[in-house]
């Protein structure tokens, strides 16, 4: 056991406070990384309120980016003094792993949201206490992790490491839901509900693919600018009466694909009602276990469709590469959305996410 420090989560609501905790003994096929930085994703937040369950006293953070400080049995594919960005877990033999979708592998819920491993012990201590890891397959919020080989990807040593956290969900999520699920055509027109890092991932992924109309909808001005730079043709306020009818003048009658990260019934139906037919929408938004809504199903015909996508459906082994090398050739400019916070104002950097205040803190180290 290696003594470390992290932010432990005692009680739904409460603050997480840094306390020391201990590592443990590395299993088959897990890593130890050293923290470089982590993002905060809104699903963080979620969980912390207890709307997703995650077993307590626990660490969370899931967007986190450093080095490879030691390997356990059978990790292969994985040196220490590697740099790695970490994304989820995933089993690697399922179907769906098989098949090019590990966000959807077979035992997604157990390792990622169980808080235990397969065997029932957690990765994490303080004093005589279990804290329980795992979450999203790492447990970020932390000096330290203990994570599964599968949820690592190496990357290149000259990369702005603490930066490059969010590339393993948020922003994945939004550019994957967008370039790996709607797949547009070049030419063709966006919705994006939501500028947060998922919804300005799929702004950012929509440029590089060619749209030539990409609309951002929120109800934060400094949100909606910050769109306009980073791709989109137009940034709405999400508290316009005349919305709807704005968004099929700028459209030509409605949009090609939408992309609905805030997921409340409100907006699900109008990023329906503001396709064409046909068109698709990606709903993305984790509002916690269950998120029942009413959607008219009327709008669904004429060939409009609503798919839901977790990651953005990528294998982030290839997928976290391509965005890196986009944003080596200047067209991917992630960093623009992004806000530093020393790992010991992870308190101030959660209010900076709750609020909207920041588009996507990261904690370093």
């Amino acid at each position: 056991m290696v003594g470390r420090r992290a932010a432990v989560l005692s009680g739904y609501g409460e603050p997480a406070r840094i306390r020391d905790i201990q590592t443990d003994t590395l299993r088959d096929r897990e890593i130890l990384v050293r923290m470089a930085g982590v993002g905060i994703c809104h699903t963080d937040l979620t969980a912390a309120a207890g709307r997703i369950p995650f077993p307590l006293p626990a660490v969370l953070g899931h967007e986190g980016s450093g080095v490879v400080e030691s390997i356990g049995p059978g990790v292969d594919s994985l040196r220490p003094g590697d740099h790695v960005v970490l994304s989820f877990a995933s089993c690697r033999n399922c179907r769906n792993c098989n098949g090019g979708h590990p966000a959807y592998c077979a035992g997604f819920a157990a390792l990622n949201y169980s808080g235990y491993r397969p065997d029932g012990t957690t990765t994490l201590r303080s004093g005589a206490e279990d804290v329980h890891g795992g979450w999203f397959g790492q447990s970020s919020f932390a000096t330290h992790a203990v994570v599964g080989e599968s949820g690592a990807v190496k990357v290149a040593d000259d990369l702005p490491l603490a930066l490059l956290g969010p590339l393993g969900c948020g922003i994945q999520t939004g550019a994957g839901a967008l370039m790996r699920v709607l797949r547009p055509q070049p030419g063709s027109s966006v919705v994006v509900f939501g500028a947060g890092a998922v919804g300005l991932g799929s702004v950012l992924a929509a440029a590089v693919v060619g749209c030539a109309t990409v609309i951002v909808v929120d109800p934060l001005p400094a949100r909606r600018a910050l769109a306009l730079t980073l791709g989109a043709t137009a940034a709405l306020d999400s508290a316009d009466p005349g919305l709807g009818r704005e968004l099929r003048r700028l459209t030509d009658g409605g949009a090609d694909h939408s992309v609905d990260t805030v997921s409340s019934e409100e907006v699900l139906n109008l990023a329906v009602a503001a396709l064409r037919s046909p068109g698709s929408c990606a709903t993305v938004g984790l509002r916690g276990r269950r998120n029942p809504v009413l959607l008219d199903q009327s709008s669904l015909l004429m060939g409009r469709s609503v798919t839901g996508v977790i990651e953005g459906d990528v294998d982030p082994r290839a997928f976290i590469p391509e965005l890196i090398d986009l944003w080596r050739a200047g067209r991917f400019p992630f960093e623009e959305m992004i806000t530093t916070f020393p790992f010991e104002e992870i308190e101030t950097a959660l209010a900076a996410a709750a609020s909207g205040a920041v588009v996507k803190p990261v904690l370093t180290f």
